[in-house]
């Protein structure tokens, strides 16, 4: 059985001791970021080496949104809108259809390097004075529009191959706070959270995986974020819906205090699957493997079928595909060479 945690890599290439550690450790997964990407062939490498450590088709992580956020970078890779932007940029009724073509092209790039899941959609419905850390990655400002772009990018990447992490539950649209520096919080009332934060993460339940918002939500409880919080993660699976593998938000993120071990076991017990370490600091993932253990019971059930749901993509032509894209945008308002 896997490890219940996916992990970072400090380079290019794996070091005789991660090399080791990761087939100790057998993590379900991996993620890569910047400081891991350079050429397509090192990426390829890079890819086949963490499987090989592991010894499966262990699934390999990424954040490209586009945008703000974007691991892969022109010259190599196309350079996108931020998501806010195409959104509105799109003619009426055409911002989804915009918005699969755009991550049915991400999922194009990612799966040629190894790449087979993306940390995307991010369906966080911002609210007054959110941080701009999450409000130049939303895809709007309304609920049920924002569940209409997010289940479009879903379909885009698994059309492409690349399983979608829903992010980030059950919303992180209303703290004015980073929570890579500090702890964001929102006192909302269950209500309003009901009607706005949660609609489009119930919308989009069916999903694989989901990735959790290291935020407190004063409502249910008021002392644990959501990612420590077993109010929180209750309502996750239940009010909300989401039964798919639910992984943390990094566990290294400010945000949290305490060890890596209490991190990781607060994680855990509070209903987490997987805990999601990316510095790929050695000494930090001795003690989250340590802590974390093993998947098995629903977590394993969980991780099987997040396997199951992986594809073989379907065939397109980026080029019929980016001029279709470049037909979405409304005349005069943005210059759609922008968006390829």
């Amino acid at each position: 059985m896997p490890g219940a945690a996916i992990f970072g890599c400090l380079g290019h290439r794996l070091s005789a001791a991660e090399r080791a550690f990761f087939r100790d450790a057998d993590p379900f997964g991996f993620i890569l970021f910047a400081r891991n990407l350079d050429h397509p062939a090192q990426i390829s490498a890079l890819t086949a080496e963490l499987r090989d450590a592991v010894g499966r088709q262990a699934p390999i992580l990424i954040d490209q949104e586009g945008g703000r956020v974007a691991r892969l970078r022109p010259p190599i890779w196309r350079d996108w809108l931020t998501p806010m932007d195409q959104v509105a940029s799109s003619q009426p009724g055409w911002a989804a259809r915009g918005m699969y073509l755009r991550y049915r092209l991400i999922a194009d790039e990612l799966l040629h390097l190894g790449i087979d899941t993306n940390c995307a959609p991010m369906v966080d419905v911002p609210g007054k004075g959110v941080h701009d850390i999450i409000l130049s990655r939303c895809y709007g400002r309304e609920p049920a529009k924002i569940a209409v772009v997010g289940r479009a990018v879903a379909e885009g990447l698994l059309a492409g191959g690349v399983l979608p992490v829903l992010k980030h539950i059950p919303g992180h649209g209303r703290p004015n706070a980073d929570s890579h520096v500090e702890l964001p919080r929102t006192d909302a009332p269950r209500p309003d959270l009901e009607a706005v934060d949660f609609l489009p993460f119930r919308a989009l339940a069916d999903l694989p995986m989901a990735m959790t918002a290291h935020v407190v939500y004063g409502a249910i409880d008021p002392e644990r974020c959501a990612t420590q919080s077993p109010d929180v993660i209750g309502v996750i699976r239940r009010d909300i819906g989401f039964d798919g593998l639910l992984m943390s938000d990094d566990i290294s993120m400010h945000a949290l205090s305490g060890n890596f071990r209490d991190r990781s076991r607060s994680a855990l017990d509070a209903g987490c699957d997987v805990i999601l370490s990316c510095n790929g600091v050695m000494t930090e993932m001795r003690e989250i493997a340590a802590e974390a253990g093993r998947l098995d019971g629903p977590s394993l059930r969980r991780a099987d079928r997040v396997l199951a749901a992986r594809r073989k993509p379907d065939e397109i032509e980026p080029s019929a595909l980016l001029a279709e894209l470049a037909g979405l945008f409304k005349v005069g308002r943005d210059d759609p060479e922008s968006a390829t």
